[in-house]
């Protein structure tokens, strides 16, 4: 689309023009309704978007005052995943309004996005950890459709509402307290490299280290594609298995660290007497180990409470002014970790 002179906004002319579609198809997508094709919906979108502010403002038929909320989170319901979508429904009933809740792995490819503007009975949504890239989160804002992202996989767009926890901070805190126990060749089982939370802890983990005048080795350091049990067992046994292993591991999740911990006992090393483990989150499982685990613990429950209140005021339309919402973490100490 051709750039406009000046800050003049376009009009829903304009779009037709550029799309070679009607203005009564065009009027249909920007409010919001049912009756379009999935391509025509898209074709609109992509051209709004590229006209950025300058483009028609799009109106929406949801009533504030009625509709249900659809919650997102495409992965099995465990304790992470679990919490939050508990805390999230109960807020929601708090307000009045009905969770319509679709989970589940084999959600992860179903294209629910596209669909959603035009869903009748839905007012807003909440996308728990979405796997789509930023640009498909960009084109549903630009349908007008109200959502909140909670734990964003990758960095969401500027104006996107969305909540986390302090996953830097967090990180941080937690490799100041291993490097605090006198150790200085620490493993790292970091978590998928594209996710925005495994790039954070890790900064994090690497700030602490260099504030005691450690450089990061390239060998101490593991990612995984998928932060399960599993996959933390099979760097853990990486990690020492080296000719010099380290003398703790520290681990993107909790799970990861019962990994660790699987593959230290095979080894027949003591944790913490001959190696510290740490994770990440406090689940459940953070306390059935024994040794229990050091561990960050991430507001989850306050997380989804935080983001049905984002979602309110946008349904509500008040002005959202802390649209990127970073809620701090705690470092809980057990006996997994101990002096080097």
């Amino acid at each position: 689309m051709a750039a406009r002179s000046g800050r003049a906004r376009a009009t829903v002319r304009d779009v037709a023009a550029e799309t070679g579609l009607s203005i009564a198809t065009v009027s249909r997508v920007l409010n919001g309704q049912a009756n379009v094709a999935p391509h025509t919906r898209e074709l609109v979108l992509r051209a709004v978007g590229r006209l950025g502010d300058q483009a028609p403002r799009p109106r929406t038929v949801h009533d504030p005052a009625a509709g249900a909320v659809y919650v997102r989170c495409p992965y099995v319901l465990t304790d992470y995943f679990g919490l939050i979508v508990s805390s999230v429904g109960e807020t929601i009933e708090l307000h009045g309004r009905q969770m319509i809740l679709g989970a589940g792995e084999a959600a992860q490819a179903a294209p629910v996005l596209t669909g959603l503007p035009g869903r009748q009975g839905v007012a807003g949504a909440i996308l728990i950890l979405p796997p789509e890239p930023g640009e498909e989160l960009a084109r549903l804002r630009d349908s007008g459709f109200p959502f909140v992202v909670v734990d964003p996989r990758t960095p969401p767009p500027k104006d996107i509402a969305a909540v986390s926890a302090a996953h830097f901070a967090g990180g941080r805190k937690l490799m100041a307290h291993v490097v605090g126990l006198g150790h200085r060749r620490v493993g790292i089982i970091g978590g998928p490299v594209e996710w925005l939370p495994s790039e954070a802890r890790l900064a994090g983990y690497t700030a602490s280290l260099a504030d005691a005048g450690v450089l990061p080795e390239p060998e101490l350091l593991r990612s995984v594609p998928e932060p399960s049990t599993e996959y933390g067992y099979l760097a853990a046994c990486e990690l020492l298995d080296l000719p010099e292993r380290p003398t703790a591991l520290v681990a993107f999740n909790d799970k990861m660290a019962v990994g660790a911990l699987w593959a230290a006992a095979e080894r027949g090393l003591s944790v913490p007497g001959d190696l510290s483990v740490a994770g990440f989150d406090d689940i459940d499982v953070s306390r059935a180990t024994s040794p229990a685990l050091t561990t960050v613990r991430q507001p989850l429950q306050e997380m989804g409470r935080m983001a049905v209140t984002l979602l309110m005021r946008l349904l509500s339309r008040h002005t959202v002014e802390a649209l990127h919402v970073s809620l701090e973490s705690e470092l809980i100490i057990r006996g997994s970790t101990g002096p080097a």
